[in-house]
């Protein structure tokens, strides 16, 4: 009996699980729970593409992969380099001279972001660390001369943020990609000699927490063998309690396969999906990379920011806001103003959105939208739009006595994204609090303020309406109620 005892122990212990370089085991691994508690990571554009810095990382495949090549591209090489120059000569160029990766961290540190996760290797297949698999393509062989992404990771790290690496399956223009892909895939020169060694190494060498896949999908996983390196990853790896995945692993997993769900760039569920996931999107809306000639109206403001942050994690997702640096190491002030800005915001508001779940009801469309979260008993409604008067009517909420203490609101944060005026309406909430037998009372406070608000009952089982106060004026134009269950 105790043996059979001690197998059911090992059999339901997570630490015990082996997991099979197949999909269907893979899949059933659960997700590490700081991951889904983070909300908020930074990603990190970063490469010799930063040199031309125009169009996008994409500038090489642009300017020489693709066929016509994007005129743009082509004019903008001709009217400022001399005819011959080939793209590997930016690497030179690459030099990061004003890279400080503490300011870097302290940046991402005060975006209220609690990962950040940094191109290793983009399309173009120059590593940020000196890999042994590309030599003289990488960033302490050439330009920076530099371990760029060890010493961020290791700034990162000392802010108590968890460390993740970007890297791309497939490289434009190697060598042994291509003789691969004109193979139709069926042989894996590629995969043997450079993707999986330089992989392993990464992990190893740099423990990422987060490995953001991409550069997938021309060929399918089995050429890729990414099941054999996520078993590994899973099983075997220095991370593998913590570290968690993307769904980019091969022609057809997105959506379906992996650790956290990223479906596409820029992905916006209309519901909420079953399986966590990640938004991932970009200040520069026309760029992951730095771009010498972005303009203002093509940047994401703070409360355009925000209104993604509160609506992503709503749905159950996370939010991964991405900068592109200079090639000289520094990260422009207008990015640097935007996670300020969120982090800001987020030190009054941040408990309506980290290690929060999705509530019962996500979204509420009354007079403005209403987005919902939940944390245990407590539940957040936050407020994306200006409510039209001076008062805030939410009609989810119960707040009748027959309603069952689990199912009340003790806790309520509301995000205006407007400014109102209120100071109406006490006398209707002496009343109420002088009916204590009749209905649970509710103390209804802005956040960072003790004072407490009026409020008043909308329906006999449910709804309440808060009055307003008069709100300061925050760069975010957003702002918070918290509402407190009492007898």
């Amino acid at each position: 009996m105790a043996a059979v005892i001690l197998l059911l122990v090992a059999l339901a212990s997570p630490a015990a699980a082996r997991y099979t370089p197949d999909w269907a085991s893979l899949d059933g691994r659960p997700l590490p729970s700081w991951y889904d508690e983070a909300k908020l990571g930074i990603f990190v554009h970063w490469g010799v593409f930063s040199v031309p810095g125009f169009d996008s990382e994409w500038f090489w495949w642009h300017w020489q992969g693709q066929q016509p090549p994007d005129p743009k591209c082509v004019s903008y090489m001709s009217k400022n380099y001399p005819p011959g120059f080939s793209y590997p000569e930016f690497a030179p160029h690459f030099r990061a001279q004003f890279f400080n990766p503490e300011e870097w961290a302290d940046i991402f540190k005060a975006s209220g972001a609690k990962y950040v996760v940094l191109t290793a290797k983009h399309h173009e297949g120059f590593t940020n660390w000196r890999s042994p698999y590309s030599w003289n393509w990488n960033s302490v062989d050439t330009g920076p001369y530099r371990d760029l992404v060890g010493e961020l990771g290791d700034a990162v790290r000392n802010r108590s943020l968890h460390y993740g690496l970007y890297n791309s399956l497939y490289e434009w223009f190697n060598p042994l990609y291509l003789e691969d892909k004109k193979n139709g895939f069926k042989t894996q020169k590629f995969v043997m000699q450079k993707l999986l060694p330089e992989l392993y190494n990464m992990v190893v060498r740099y423990r990422p927490e987060v490995i953001w896949s991409d550069g997938d999908w021309e060929a399918p996983d089995t050429y890729w063998n990414s099941t054999q390196f996520l078993a590994w990853l899973y099983n075997d790896s220095p991370v593998k309690d913590a570290v968690v995945t993307n769904d980019r692993w091969g022609a057809g997993c997105a959506c379906k396969h992996g650790g956290f769900y990223n479906c596409e760039d820029k992905y916006t569920p209309g519901q909420l999906p079953k399986h966590k996931w990640e938004k991932c999107t970009s200040v520069d809306t026309l760029s992951w990379g730095y771009r010498r000639n972005m303009k203002l109206q093509e940047l994401m403001d703070l409360p355009a920011i925000v209104y993604d942050l509160v609506s992503t994690v709503a749905l159950g997702g996370n939010y991964l806001l991405n900068v592109g640096p200079t090639a000289d190491g520094t990260i422009p002030p207008v990015f640097e103003e935007r996670l300020r800005g969120l982090g800001a915001w987020l030190e009054t508001n941040g408990e309506a959105i980290f290690a929060t779940t999705p509530w019962r009801v996500q979204l509420e469309n009354t007079t403005v939208p209403v987005w919902y979260t939940s944390k245990g008993p407590t539940v957040y409604a936050i407020i994306t739009a200006r409510p039209p008067t001076s008062t805030l009517k939410l009609s989810i909420p119960k707040t009748s006595a027959a309603t069952k203490v689990k199912d009340i609101f003790t806790v309520l944060s509301v995000v205006l994204l407007e400014r109102v005026d209120v100071n109406k309406f006490r006398s209707k909430n002496v009343k109420m609090k002088r009916n204590k037998q009749k209905m649970f009372l509710f103390q209804v406070t802005l956040l960072g303020s003790p004072s407490p608000l009026p409020w008043a009952p909308v329906y006999p089982n449910a709804g309440l309406t808060v009055l307003l106060p008069e709100l300061p004026s925050t760069a975010a134009q957003a702002w918070a109620l918290k509402l407190d269950a009492v007898q």
